[in-house]
């Protein structure tokens, strides 16, 4: 289906950092979308950026409008700036809403999020109350002073929101949360270290893989501080492919001419996994387990990159 345009039609500030953003449709009408959905913002540099739709309440069939919320990065010249900068008036364009983070229809739920990993986490916790799963939602940040949409979550799910503060007594204890995780699902949605932490507790405590939910809030794929290039070759050709610092594995591949499946790209989703024959991987994903990562057999070859000068693909 064809890209939606859109216009701001109301825009304010959650906290010093964060902005809601209101947009209805220039032509056309939007699609229901499934709870945890997101849209992809083009930017005007060409690129785009992923931000979760935000509904405290059931999605209808057609809604009228659509609510992001979107938190200033610090020296930002891509997706937050850009969106920081609109004003009501702007049209700007966006994919049709698409979901790659759903909630597990009838199973009771732990949500946790951090920071500005609520977004999708609201429409998620919203859809199981909703239906009358038993849900409970944590949210970790850094102050009370910083916490998104705090009065709204309050009203909405009372005794189920429980709040976490770095700076206070409250501070979140992953132990104490995965430990009251049990047979339900647990979802959780942040940067990449909350989300790291979060799951290797809950292997190590015994939870299952399947029943854990991750959505990673960093643009992964991005070059990292001590990057090098690295070669790569595909198994089933033998050819040898360069992938540079500043590129991934799919970027170089794809310049290369290899026809590769993948989506999310930001290492949460396992679409793009590639089993590794000879070489050792270094995992930047949020989807393998510690075993799957020592085994070094499986990567993610949107995000993660090789600590030996060489990775043969079975591609």
């Amino acid at each position: 289906m064809s890209d939606l345009r859109l216009k701001l039609v109301g825009k304010r500030a959650l906290t010093e950092r964060i902005a809601e953003l209101c947009f209805e449709p220039v032509t056309g009408t939007i699609s229901g979308w499934q709870a945890g959905a997101h849209m992809r913002f083009k930017l005007a540099d060409g690129g785009d950026r992923a931000y979760s739709l935000i509904s405290f309440d059931p999605v209808p069939d057609q809604p009228k409008d659509i609510r992001v919320a979107v938190q200033l990065e610090p020296e930002s010249t891509g997706g937050s700036r850009f969106m920081h900068e609109l004003h009501v008036g702007d049209e700007v364009t966006a994919t049709r809403p698409k979901c790659d983070f759903p909630v597990t229809p009838g199973a009771p739920a732990v949500m946790l999020a951090g920071g500005i990993g609520i977004t999708p986490i609201i429409s998620m916790t919203s859809a199981l109350q909703a239906a009358g799963v038993p849900v409970e939602l944590h949210y970790a940040v850094r102050s009370r002073r910083l916490m998104a949409y705090g009065a709204e979550l309050a009203e909405r799910y009372g005794e189920s929101l429980h709040v976490h503060c770095d700076d206070d007594e409250t501070a979140l204890d992953l132990d104490a949360l995965i430990a009251g995780v049990e047979e339900r699902h647990f979802y959780i949605c942040g940067p990449r270290g909350l989300i790291d932490a979060a799951r290797a507790k809950a292997e190590a405590a015994g939870v299952p893989m399947d029943r854990v939910h991750v959505e990673l809030f960093d643009n992964a794929s991005a070059g990292g501080a001590g990057d090098t290039a690295f070669e790569v070759e595909i198994a089933s050709t033998g050819e040898v492919i360069v992938v540079p610092a500043d590129k991934t594995i799919i970027e170089a591949l794809e310049e290369a001419g290899q026809d590769l499946i993948y989506d999310c790209q930001r290492g949460d989703c396992g679409i793009c996994q590639t089993d590794v024959l000879e070489g050792i991987p270094d995992h930047r994903d949020v989807v393998l387990s510690e075993d799957e990562r020592a085994s070094g057999k499986i990567m993610q070859i949107c995000v993660s990159r090789a600590k030996t000068p060489r990775l043969k693909l079975d591609l």
